[in-house]
Parts: C-alpha cells; structure tokens; sequence
C-alpha cells in the first residue's frame, strides 16, 4: 500500500514539474541564459514572466530597468563581470553571470608587415658533433640539453645572442673549465654543467649545439586601437622554424613589407605570399606578446596604404553568425583589397581558442589569384555587419578555398591585457 502511494506522489510531483515546464512564468526562467557577454553601452531585454524580476548583483556594471510586466531590460555602463539574481516573491531562485566587455573600436588592418623576434634567451635547436680525439662528442646532449630549451643564462650571467654565447663559450674553453648553463624546459628552469671541447675545423670552443636567437617573417596585420596605440597581427603564435616551439619574444619589431609573389593554393599543397621588408630603418612599432592569438605590441600609428583611416567596432564573439563577410588582405605590393568570404559555421567557444569559425573563400578574384587561403594570409581582418568579428589563422590543407578564424575578441583581449594590468597597478 506504501509502495502504490509513493508511486503515485512520484507520478502527480512528475506531472506538476512537466506543468510548470510549459508555464509562460517558469519557463521563462528556463529560458534565461547562464551566462552572458554583452557590450558597454548596449541593452539587453530578458523575459522573465510575472512575479518573476531581476536584480542587479555587486558593482555597477549593468542598470535593470522594467520595460514592461515580466520584461527587463539590461543596459550594460561599464566592463566588468558581475551577475544578476532572477528574484520570485523576493527569493533569489537563478543567477547569471555578467560579463560586460568594453566597447572596443579598432582600424582594421589587411596590411603586409615584417616582424623580427629576438627570442628571450638562446634557443636550442639541435646537437653538432665535434670530433675529440677519436671519437665524435656533443657536450650538450651529453649533459641532457633538449632541443627546443632555452639558454638563458651562462654562469649565472644573461645571455641574449649567439655572439655572446660564443664568447662565453670560448672563455670557459680556454681555461679549460666547466660553463654552468640555466636553461627553460616548457617553463621550469634548471643549471647543467658543460664542458666545452675544441673543434679543431673551426678553430674554437663548442658544446655540441646549434643555437638561434632571433627569427623573422612576413605576416598580416588585423587592427590598430588608436585610444590605446595597441596592436594585433598573424592571428596566431610565432613558432622556431626546426624546433615547432613558439618563440619566448626578449624584444621585436614591426615594419612594412610589400608582397612580391604568390605561389598558389592546391589541394593538399597550401600556396604562399612571398614578400620582403621595406625601409627596415622605419620602425612601425614592438612586439610585447608572441601567443596563440598572435602578436601584440604598441605602435605610434598604423602602416600606410590601409583600407580604413576610422575605427570600427569589435563583434563580441556570441554576436559572431554565418552569412557574407570580407577580408581585407595584400595580394601585391603594399595595396589592401578587401575579397568576400563566407562564414560557414561559428563555434561556441566560452573560454578563447584560437579555430572559432569555419571560412570559404568566395571571391572570383582572390581564387584565381591564390587559389583561396595561404601562409601570409594569417592576421587579415574579417568584417561582418560593419564590425571586426576576427582574424584568417589557418588554411584547410585539402582544400584552400577554406580555413579557420579567430573572433576579434579574443585577439583584443590578448591585446588589451597589459594596458587593463597597467591601468589595475595604478
């Protein structure tokens, strides 16, 4: 009998809970979302049905205002995070988490510029054999020094370029002593202890190792922020040629570049801008921050022979939909050209990644010339509705006709983040 009565309870609060589902009040409650990003300035109308209201949380991020009975409308004043409480008969029973981006304008990009890294420390990438006697002998990988490392040090004395190092290396031969190295592995640093030998071909100190410092190449730049002089380029990380490491930036350097050829995409081929720096003695701005969203720095101003000479608007990533869009890109000399895309599909990301949409090359002019998306392209800003919704970062290798892009957003957060510390510290 007890067990025919809680089968029944079971059944009726089943029922009810199905009722309430399809109530306008409660699942207008379902409906609200539990997280959301908006824009400093924009409005937001939510339903939440009668007698549910909403109710500001900590800080002055967002004002709520009743447009009408069980409809809220949020207007955002300032970024932030923040939450609001969804209140019934005064009893918080949802909350959603706010938060408020700043109402980014950028000048989009589409230039060809040149980047020169010197890399934070000496970078190891690979062993050379030095004959000793007779036998072959690297000393560096002898003491357990991986390639992809970083020197940073040698006897406890920074270490910035291959010359340097070379002298130290000398110095240490010489005297016939050990050289203590403090190396980075994948952020964890430690000393080993080498003992340099002498390469009788070359008539110096070695340890066994090739070594880099600095890397350069041609790439795409997406935006200048003119309020803060801040920039973003390429879209994606700057990584060492032999090794695949991204590039631990000590100092950098942007300049401009003109595009000289175009090997063009095939299927299971991708095609390639060649180009090279112009006027290496006008230095247009540094280079901070070398991540997955690409590089980041400061400039006066931007490159000349731009498409746009007036801030536009950043898309927040959630606003980012399929449909028509542009890229602005250089495909000969220094000239920016602006070629129709399609954005065939956008991810829900709500953490930043760098692959947040599907691309299709669909202008005529840009097939026949490139074939579609190819290395060099990276960075070219995508404009949708007259905003900055992201950046081209990568090419589909069995077919170049379409790719991947990052949302502005995360590239100007990367972008922003040391003026925000800054503006924190102060």
């Amino acid at each position: 009998m007890a067990h025919q009565r809680r089968k029944w309870v079971g059944l009726l609060l089943a029922t009810l809970i199905v009722v309430l589902c399809f109530c306008p009040p409660f699942s207008g409650w379902l409906r609200l979302p539990d997280t959301m990003e908006t824009v400093v300035g924009s409005s937001v109308a939510l339903q939440t049905g009668v007698p549910g209201r909403l109710v500001s949380g900590p800080g002055d991020g967002v004002e709520i205002r009743e447009a009408a009975a069980g409809t809220w409308r949020l207007h955002a004043t300032q970024p932030g995070r923040t939450h609001v409480d969804l209140e019934v008969f005064g009893i918080p029973v949802r909350q959603m988490r706010i938060q408020v981006l700043p109402d980014w304008k950028v000048i989009p990009g589409g230039q060809s510029i040149g980047v020169r890294l010197r890399s934070k420390g000496i970078m190891i990438v690979g062993y050379n054999l030095i004959q000793a006697g007779n036998k072959q002998v690297s000393p560096g990988e002898q003491a357990d020094i991986k390639v992809g490392d970083r020197i940073v040090e040698m006897d406890r004395r920074p270490v910035r370029s291959v010359e340097e190092a070379a002298q130290r290396i000398r110095q240490a031969g010489e005297a016939d002593r050990d050289l203590e190295l403090t190396l980075v592995r994948q952020d964890q640093s430690f000393h080993v202890k080498v003992h340099p030998v002498y390469d009788k071909d070359q008539h110096t100190y070695r340890i066994g190792l090739y070594i880099r410092d600095s890397a350069a190449g041609v790439g795409t730049l997406t935006f200048y922020d003119p309020e803060h002089r801040v920039y973003g380029a390429l879209g994606h990380v700057i990584t060492d040629v032999d090794t695949g490491q991204p590039i631990e930036v000590g100092e950098g350097r942007v300049l401009h570049s003109s595009i000289t050829s175009i090997d063009k995409g095939q299927n299971g081929q991708p095609g390639e801008k060649r180009g090279q720096m112009v006027d290496e003695h006008h230095v247009l701005g540094d280079v901070k921050t070398n991540s997955s969203f690409g590089i980041f720095g400061y400039m006066d101003h931007p490159p000349d022979h731009g498409m746009y000479d007036q801030p536009v608007p950043v898309a927040p990533a959630d606003q980012v939909h399929p449909g028509p869009a542009k890229i602005l890109t250089v495909v000969d000399g220094q000239k920016v050209d602006a070629f129709d895309i399609e954005v065939v599909s956008v991810m829900k990301q709500r953490y930043p990644a760098i692959k947040s949409m599907v691309l299709k090359v669909t202008d005529p002019k840009l097939l026949a010339k490139t074939g579609g998306i190819v290395q060099g392209m990276s960075g070219s800003p995508i404009l949708q509705d007259g905003r900055l919704i992201g950046a081209v970062t990568h090419v589909f290798i069995n077919d170049p006709t379409q790719g991947y892009g990052v949302f502005a957003e995360w590239m100007m957060r990367e972008a922003t983040r040391d003026v925000e510390d800054t503006a924190t510290a102060a």
